[in-house]
Order: C-alpha cells, then structure tokens, then sequence
C-alpha cells in the first residue's frame, strides 16, 4: 500500500491528506518563500496532481507573482496562522505543501535546494544536495 501523507495547520482547522508520492521535494531559498516561512527558506512537497488531496476546513489565501513572472498561491489557517500549501497558476495541478505542516515531519527527504541566488550565508542546508540558482530544468 501506498504511504498517505496528512497534516495541517497548527490549530488543527485545516486537514489534508495525499493519496500519492511527492514528485519533488525541496528546500526553496527564494524570497517568498522566505517571508512565508520567517527562515532562511521554506521546505516543500511537492504532488503531480490535486485530485489525490482531501482537504478539509477553510483556508485564507493570497497571491503573489514571482520571479518567474507567474502567480502563486499561498494557502493558510486564517485562525493560527499557519501555511499550509501552495498552488501555482502556470501548473494548475501541482499541489504543494509545507513540509512541516505534515503530522510526520520525518517523511520530507528534500532532493534540492532551490533558489540559492536569493540564499543567505546564515541559512545552512545540507551541503550533500543539489543546488539551483532558481527552478531546475525538467
């Protein structure tokens, strides 16, 4: 059987749970995601498709467009705060979410670093893996 992955918010109001595995999991050091975070970068699974995510409770949510031009969502709890996931309009069925709003945080296993040319000295990640200056090429 396949491995579900369920999380949420830190006050329990938003549930999800992922039928799939993630086709990329990444530490992104780009500015959003950043000031999403309040770190250094944000750590992220990425799905292939949302028709594999069950969501439960509301979020809040709010566009920012990024350095490629293209919009993101950022999806959060509107009563704790929390990030929860993100959606990308140049790839509507992408699903993405923070690693540490998963109920085990011990499941992320980051592939890459992404974005290091936004990166801090400050911010040490794991030397071992892949770094891009931005998105890497398919």
């Amino acid at each position: 059987m396949d491995l579900i992955y369920t999380g949420g918010c830190a006050c329990g109001a938003i549930r999800y749970q992922i039928n799939e595995k993630p086709m990329f999991m990444n530490d992104c050091q780009c500015r959003d995601c950043q000031r999403i975070s309040g770190t250094g970068h944000g750590s992220y699974l990425t799905f292939p498709s949302r028709k594999s995510v069950s969501l439960e409770g509301k979020t809040a949510n709010f566009d920012m467009v990024g350095d490629s031009g293209n919009t993101k969502t950022s999806s959060f709890c509107p009563k704790c705060g929390s990030p929860v996931y993100m959606t990308f309009s140049a790839m509507p069925n992408l699903f993405t979410i923070h690693a540490t709003s998963l109920d085990d945080p011990t499941l992320y296993q980051p592939q890459a670093v992404t974005y290091t040319k936004r990166g801090y000295v400050w911010d040490h990640l794991d030397l071992s893996l892949p770094k891009f200056e931005t998105v890497p090429k398919s």
